[in-house]
C-alpha cells in the first residue's frame, strides 16, 4: 500500500522531497565554527580511492563511495533530491542480492530510503548514523509494478505497519510476507542488525514460530515504522572501520522488549513554538570529533 500526498511532510524519513531542490550555499569547510554536517552535506561527489569505511557508524566517513542506481529490476530509490543513495560497495552488493530474494518470496522489489551521502559523514536532517556507507533504510512498501516517476519518488509514502496504539503491528497490513522479508535481512551474512520499531520487534517474537535464530538481530528503536533499517559489518579492508558491539545471542522478547512499551508513546503532533520561547540553537558537529581522516574528505572539493 502506498498513498501519495500533496500537503504537509510527515517526520523523519517520510519528509517529502523537492523535485528541483535549491542549491545550498557554500561554507567555508577551515572554518571551526561550521557543523560538519554542513560541509558534508554540501559535497555532491565522492571522494576518490579504494573504498574505505572510516569510523563508526554514527562518526565517520566513507572513500570509494558507489552511487545505488536509482532504478534496478528489483528496486527503486525513493527521495532522489537528498543525494543519498550512496555507500560502500559491500552495501551495493548486499542490496542487489536481497533484493532479489525479497522478490522471490513474494515481496515485488525494493524501496530504497536514505543510505549514505558521496562522502558519508553526518547529515545536515534525519540521521545521526549512516555515516560510514554501510546502513541502509528499506521501506515497509514493496516496489509497484512500474517505475514511479520524478515526483512520485519524492512526494510518495510507505506503508506504516504499526497500529495506532503503538503497541502492536496493524493486523490488516502485517503479513507473513513481511516476516519472511526481515528473515531474509537478518540472515544475509554480512548484516549486523536489523532496526525496526519496537511494536514490529513485539509481532515478531509472536509469530515466528519455526527458526528463530534471526530474531536477536531485530533491534527494537522508535520509529522504524514505515521503514526498517540495515546495518551491515566493517569490510575487512576497511582498517579503521569501528565495529558495533554484537548482538547479545537470546532473542530479545522478554523484559527488555517490554521495557520500551514502558517509555515509548505515540508521538504528539508538533506544536507551534510559544511565543516567548527561545531559538533552538542547531547542534554543532565540529569536523574535529569526526575521525582524523576525515578532514581531508572535508577538505577537498
Amino acid at each position: 500500500m502506498l498513498f501519495i500526498v500533496a500537503g504537509c511532510a510527515a517526520a523523519g524519513a517520510q519528509d517529502l522531497g523537492n523535485v528541483n531542490p535549491q542549491a545550498l550555499p557554500p561554507v567555508d569547510p577551515a572554518d571551526p565554527k561550521i557543523s560538519a554536517k554542513e560541509i558534508f552535506g554540501r559535497k555532491l561527489t565522492p571522494f576518490e580511492g579504494p573504498a574505505q569505511a572510516i569510523g563508526f557508524y554514527t562518526s565517520g566517513c566513507l572513500v570509494g563511495g558507489v552511487a545505488l542506481p536509482i532504478n534496478g529490476k528489483t528496486w527503486q530509490v525513493m527521495r532522489l533530491s537528498r543525494n543519498r543513495n550512496w555507500g560502500h560497495p559491500n552495501i551495493i552488493k548486499f542490496l542487489e542480492r536481497f533484493s532479489e530474494k525479497a522478490q522471490a518470496i513474494g515481496w515485488n522489489g525494493l524501496l530504497v530510503g536514505d543510505m549514505a551521502q558521496p562522502r558519508g559523514g553526518p547529515m545536515r536532517t534525519g540521521h545521526l548514523s549512516h555515516q560510514v556507507g554501510l546502513d541502509a533504510d528499506i521501506w515497509l512498501s514493496p516496489m509497484p509494478a512500474r517505475e514511479f516517476t520524478r515526483q512520485e519518488r519524492e512526494v510518495t509514502m510507505a506503508t506504516n505497519v504499526v497500529a495506532d496504539d503503538w503497541k502492536d503491528v496493524n493486523p490488516k497490513i502485517w503479513s507473513p510476507t513481511h516476516i519472511a522479508l526481515l528473515k531474509a535481512a537478518a540472515t544475509d551474512p554480512e548484516v549486523e542488525r536489523v532496526l525496526v520499531n519496537p511494536a514490529i520487534k513485539k509481532a515478531l517474537c509472536r509469530d515466528v514460530k519455526d527458526d528463530r535464530s534471526w530474531l536477536h538481530k531485530m533491534r527494537p528503536v522508535p520509529g522504524h515504522n514505515y521503514h526498517f533499517h540495515v546495518r551491515i559489518s566493517c569490510p575487512p579492508d576497511s582498517t579503521t572501520c569501528k565495529a558495533q558491539p554484537a548482538t547479545p545471542n537470546d532473542e530479545g522478547c522478554g523484559k527488555d522488549l517490554d521495557a520500551w512499551f514502558k517509555k515509548i508513546s505515540k508521538p504528539s503532533p508538533p506544536q507551534p513554538p510559544k511565543p516567548d520561547a527561545k531559538p533552538i540553537k542547531p547542534r554543532i558537529i565540529p569536523l574535529s570529533s569526526l575521525p582524523p581522516a576525515c578532514r581531508k574528505l572535508a577538505l577537498t572539493p
